[in-house]
């Protein structure tokens, strides 16, 4: 019989396994646009580096990249953002079936370039609608990636910053869906401004998902330009949104975990970003 859970508290969770070297907490990069990723992180001076492989408000599957080999075999850490559009919950079939077949494209891309996990919003059920069946249809999900060969690499959920309807806004939605889908290779990703403005404390949040989901696997460190609790998904550079700088450190810090800022300002206002992460964190 294996050991017991504490009541209220998820047993940590072995790591993912990634197609290259084991992650560091160390690592701080940016996203990027996707023309030439590599060369967008020497820029910045980054560690690590997300993309998109396709339009994100589009439905359009990735096609093959010329520099697939180069950059699976590059020092870099890559991560993938999955479309903005998929919504694997919603009950809408229209919606809900293209987004699951588009949304193992965009993972079984991702894994040919060597990324380290695709990232992918947690999407929302529409008014009416019963909160359990976007859970339910998140757990559909990997039965459907499961019956095509799996996803190839690890897919990090990540919370959302609006929507009463969400299923990764709030920790309390947050605990249904791992209750759903934490039994497969499923890691989460903590956006900060999202957070804020959907309404979580950032003090001690890095433990509280701990103890929601048993791990964070990557932090989108941004700041918001937007009231707590506002609803609103618009970042701004670390030290220039209402989120106090130090407690965005502070998360980072509690987290453990790598580091994408998605900042404004192109490739010299995240290279400020990610040289005042390295000084404030000691990287």
């Amino acid at each position: 019989m294996g050991a017991r859970r504490r009541p209220g508290r998820r047993a940590p969770a072995p790591p993912l396994s990634v197609p290259r070297r084991t992650l560091d907490a160390m690592l701080i990069g940016a996203h990027v646009d996707s023309a030439a990723p590599l060369d967008e992180a020497a820029a910045r001076g980054a560690d690590a580096v997300q993309f998109f492989l396709a339009d994100p408000q589009g439905w359009k599957a990735p096609v093959p990249r010329a520099d697939a080999a180069a950059l699976a075999a590059a020092d870099t850490v890559l991560y993938v953002h999955a479309p903005y559009v998929l919504n694997v919950a919603t009950a809408n079939n229209r919606i809900r079936i293209p987004s699951r077949k588009l949304l193992l494209a965009h993972a079984r891309a991702a894994a040919a370039v060597g990324a380290a996990g695709l990232i992918v919003h947690g999407g929302h059920v529409n008014r009416g609608d019963d909160p359990e069946t976007g859970f339910d249809n998140w757990r559909k999900t990997f039965a459907y990636a499961a019956d095509s060969g799996g996803f190839g690499l690890p897919l990090l959920i990540e919370n959302t910053a609006g929507g009463e309807h969400a299923c990764a806004r709030r920790l309390d939605a947050l605990k249904r869906l791992w209750d759903a889908v934490g039994d497969h290779e499923v890691g989460f990703c903590l956006d900060t401004c999202h957070a804020h403005a959907g309404g979580e404390e950032l003090l001690g949040l890095a433990d509280r998902v701990r103890s929601v989901t048993g791990r964070i696997d990557l932090v989108h460190a941004n700041n918001s330009r937007d009231p707590f609790d506002s609803g609103r998904d618009r970042h701004a550079n670390l030290a220039d949104g209402v989120i106090d700088p130090a407690l965005l450190v502070a998360v980072l810090r509690a987290a453990g975990a790598p580091a994408i800022v998605e900042t404004p300002g192109g490739a010299a206002g995240q290279a400020r970003d990610i040289a005042y992460l390295r000084d404030k964190l000691g990287r």
